[in-house]
């Protein structure tokens, strides 16, 4: 029968792989019951909602995309590791969009303290690659703020077909990047006051 062998990974994997397919707001606690053959209620046994649900997809996500950026910068820094940082990140969301969008998502942050060592680990990559250029809090701070922005925003566009130009996109990506390497290297320091 279908319901056997249903757990609450193979859920997940079953709504990861709908979002990308459908489009992450397509994820239904339904659409996967139809999957699955079973009645909706049926899948409350393994999540709690579909809020939890989503938590979830965009917990297996982050960890499927911090794995591909680690293997990425293995061994790397400066404007080499920030190349391949932002083109492992540009792969899984031109290639999972429907993960990538769950990785947008805001997460409680006890459920990533309790479960999500995947999560801690993107922090921990992130801020040590930032640190090869000499930066400290709250720059560092400010600088992932800036990375995430400048990806997710032109990952968001090209996936969209936001690009018109003639000028090939991947030429724009690799010149952002080299824009972004130099702000890095000259990055304006907060200074502290030595009073305080």
């Amino acid at each position: 029968m279908a319901r056997a062998g249903i757990t609450a990974d193979r859920l997940v994997a079953a709504a990861a792989e709908l979002a990308d397919e459908a489009g992450f707001e397509q994820v239904s606690l339904s659409a996967l019951a139809r999957r699955f053959g079973v009645k909706d209620a049926s899948l409350y046994s393994h999540v709690r909602s579909l809020q939890d649900l989503r938590h979830r997809i965009a917990l297996l996500a982050g960890g499927e995309m911090i794995d591909r950026i680690a293997v990425a910068v293995a061994g790397r820094s400066g404007r080499d590791a920030l190349g391949a940082y932002a083109d492992a990140y540009r792969a899984y969301a031109l290639e999972r969009p429907g993960r990538y969008a769950a990785t947008q998502i805001r997460i409680d942050p006890a459920l990533v303290d309790a479960d999500a060592p995947a999560m801690r680990r993107t922090v921990e990559i992130t801020y040590g690659m930032l640190r090869g250029y000499g930066l400290a809090e709250p720059d560092l701070t400010d600088a992932v703020r800036l990375l995430r922005a400048a990806f997710h925003g032109y990952c968001a566009l090209e996936a969209s077909g936001g690009f018109n130009a003639p000028r090939d996109v991947r030429a724009s990506w690799d010149r952002a990047i080299d824009a972004l390497h130099i702000a890095l290297e000259n990055w304006p320091r907060e200074e502290t006051d030595p009073h305080v």
